[in-house]
């Protein structure tokens, strides 16, 4: 059991940056690959970033073109996703994923309850 913890959402304004946290609970941090998902008002839930369970292999959103980097600190039961250069269409809700594959869909196994995020133009 895995119980995750989000943090670092906010108001920023166009081009700035924010780093979100998730912290997890448990002693098995590093049996879990971990992944970010953001899902806006009246939009499906989407796929961002991912990383595997000793951060050596990443994946990410074509779209995002590089924007936001995850990393991980399995001494820290803690993943992070840095978000630079942001735009009023990153504005959504965020969520922290823990799962046994390294996926960009949504087959995780735990979830968080997300941080908001809110980017004016």
């Amino acid at each position: 059991q895995v119980q995750l913890v989000e943090s670092g959402g906010g108001l920023v304004q166009a081009g700035g940056s924010l780093r979100l946290s998730c912290a997890a609970s448990g002693r098995t941090f590093s049996t879990y690959n971990m992944g970010w998902f953001r899902q806006a008002p009246g939009k499906e839930r989407e796929f961002v970033a991912a990383i595997s369970r000793f951060g050596a292999n990443t994946i990410y959103a074509d779209s995002l073109k590089g924007r936001f980097p995850i990393s991980r600190d399995n001494a820290k039961n803690t993943v992070y996703l840095q978000m630079n250069s942001l735009k009023p269409e990153d504005t959504a809700v965020y969520y922290c994923a823990a799962g046994r594959s390294l996926t960009t869909g949504p087959g995780y196994d735990y979830w968080g309850q997300g941080t908001q995020v809110t980017v004016s133009s």
